[in-house]
């Protein structure tokens, strides 16, 4: 299923981090907290104007993000868990050197 996000919305993939261990010893799944690290995977045209123009958006498909502990609504499409947030809720694109 193909997915569009409106206006300033973003879709998000959470990037898994490898397995944290803290002091040797191994947190369980349970417990490990979730990533705040994330890939692009769709995003919106941007967000609508008082003047009816549109005002681009600063990440694009393929960005890798980092948001917020509590950012975004966890949606499920075909299986696989995204979020979905506003462009507001993105505190930084990482880029590669």
């Amino acid at each position: 299923m193909k997915v569009r996000p409106l206006h300033d919305r973003i879709i998000v993939q959470r990037i898994e981090e490898g397995e944290q261990k803290v002091g040797g010893i191994i947190i369980p799944d349970s417990a490990k907290e979730k990533p705040q690290q994330g890939k692009v995977i769709a995003a919106g045209q941007g967000k609508v104007k008082e003047d009816s123009t549109r005002q681009p958006l600063d990440v694009k498909e393929g960005d890798t993000i980092l948001f917020g502990k509590y950012s975004g609504q966890e949606i499920k499409i075909d299986g696989e868990d995204y979020l979905i947030m506003r462009e507001d809720e993105v505190l930084a694109v990482l880029e590669s050197k």
